[in-house]
């Protein structure tokens, strides 16, 4: 297994239990979690300090995590970061989506704490970052 200890990680959600659920996964295996309710938020964390990877709720209100993956492309410093989407949406059509636009990944919610990281860690290693 990957150590994820140093990993800088994150989460962004409108709802505290996907980002508590995703929170405890990566605190287990030590890893750093900083988390956002917004995009705008999650801006300001990226801009305190780039993390070694972001996950984005795709239905927020205020900024989409399709406008927010927009955002974090254009910026310099981040537009190689790795982005993986969680979300609900889980037709084909919205996967295909989801990778069209941009992210590098995507994890299906419900979020299974006994996948959570093998499938994080998958998704690095086969983009290659």
């Amino acid at each position: 297994m990957v150590d994820i200890s140093a990993w800088d990680v994150v989460v962004v959600d409108d709802e505290p239990d996907n980002i508590g659920v995703v929170e405890l996964v990566f605190q287990f295996h030590g890893a750093t979690v900083r988390t956002a309710t917004s995009g705008s938020q999650c801006l300001a964390l990226l801009a305190a300090r780039t993390p070694t990877l972001v996950l984005v709720d795709i239905q927020m209100p205020e900024m989409s995590g399709y406008e927010l993956l927009e955002v974090i492309r254009q910026h310099p410093e981040w537009n190689s970061l790795p982005v993986i989407a969680i979300t609900a949406h889980a037709k084909r059509e919205d996967r295909e989506q989801i990778m069209t636009a941009g992210f590098d990944g995507y994890i299906g919610k419900p979020i299974s704490v006994m996948t959570l990281i093998d499938e994080i860690i998958q998704i690095v290693q086969a983009r290659g970052l």
